[in-house]
């Protein structure tokens, strides 16, 4: 195991500027996903820890030695892939072992390294069967095997579960964060799925157009995002932001949408009378309330189960209510709205900034 150290790393292709001076540190053990929409630069930033691009300036490190000018092979990575990769005229064992086959390890060490990784991911039983004969599920455990059995510094995912059905996903989601606990090892992993960011990482990086936009613990960026595309993205459903402007009035200031509809705000909150502002409160900060609050109408009832989603409009934009109990709302109703205002962000309209106290 090791940390990974980037510093200043930039990537271009021809013309074109992917990253853009991209600096993170992954501590020992640590593990880390990069998430964010699709051309974001996540993917090929993991592309140069691993070797597979070339770095254009600054410099990745694992443990104390930079590898930027280190071939792949050297770099004591494992890379598990979304397409798994695997041989299909071998058998489970043999694609495990393959990699052991070519440095040439002693057979009794590589059946222990195998038989250990095999273990770990429950294919005991599958040593001797055939891709072709293996479940996506099984397939993938047995990419992650083949890194294992590697046994190196770091391993690298990227966009590993992409194939798999959504049941499988999240099956595999907890699979993969119970593999790390027992290896302890760090691991960078790739996607574009917040929920996998939120559920398997220590630490989220979030990416946009070759920036990074705020790093840190899961709960950090949802409970404190830096601004309104790390609000929106991260969440889900996703934090209602609701454009309007600051009003003084009675020594407290309000929100004022276009439309007149008042939205309160906490004692001391950040902001000059008369900036234009997002009101940022998430689905799950709401709560139906008598006469308290803001009046909304109903569009859309999505009852999950555990939860009812309230899709709704209220001073000309778009408001989603999240709420444990259950509510027999219909479409056109007249329901009224109240924000938890020690959960408010409150962000500037025009640089994204989060100017609330608690962000």
């Amino acid at each position: 195991m090791a940390s990974v150290v980037i510093r200043d790393v930039v990537k271009r292709f021809g013309n074109t500027t992917i990253l853009h001076g991209i600096s993170v540190d992954i501590a020992n053990g640590e593990f880390a996903v990069l998430v964010g929409p699709s051309g974001c630069g996540k993917s090929t930033l993991l592309r140069m820890i691993a070797g597979l691009e070339e770095i254009n300036s600054g410099t990745i490190a694992i443990g104390d030695r930079e590898i930027n000018m280190v071939p792949p092979k050297e770099r004591d990575i494992a890379m598990v892939f979304q397409n798994y990769a695997l041989y299909p005229h071998m058998s489970v064992f043999d694609n495990m072992a393959f990699s052991l086959k070519l440095a040439k390890v002693p057979r009794d060490e590589m059946e222990k390294k195998v038989a250990r990784a095999a273990e770990i991911l429950g294919l005991q039983a599958l040593l001797d069967r055939y891709p072709r004969q293996l479940s996506g599920g099984q397939r993938q455990r047995v990419a992650m095997g083949r890194a294992i059995v590697r046994n190196p510094k770091v391993f690298l995912f990227d966009e590993p579960l992409s194939n798999l059905d959504a049941k499988l996903r999240v099956q595999m989601r907890t699979e993969i964060r119970e593999l790390h606990q027992k290896l302890k090892s760090t691991s960078i992993y790739v996607t574009h799925d917040q929920i996998e960011a939120m559920t398997m990482a220590d630490k989220i990086v979030v990416m946009r157009n070759g920036h990074i936009e705020q790093a840190g613990a899961p709960l950090e960026l949802y409970d404190h995002p830096r601004n309104l595309f790390v609000a929106g993205f991260i969440g889900s459903p996703a934090m209602n932001l609701i454009a309007g402007t600051l009003r003084a009035g009675n020594g407290s200031l309000r929100v004022e949408t276009d439309d007149g509809m008042a939205l309160p705000l906490p004692a001391g909150a950040a902001g000059e009378a008369g900036q234009p502002v997002y009101y940022g409160v998430r689905p799950d900060h709401l709560t139906v309330a008598g006469n308290d609050g803001f009046e909304a109408t109903v569009d859309v009832v999505e009852p999950t189960g555990a939860d009812t989603l309230v899709f709704a409009h209220a001073g000309g934009q778009k408001i989603c209510g999240a709420f444990s109990e259950r509510h027999n709302f219909k479409p056109g109703e007249r329901i009224t709205l109240r924000p938890r205002l020690d959960c408010i962000h409150l962000f500037d309209a025009k640089s994204g900034i989060n100017l609330s106290a608690s962000g």
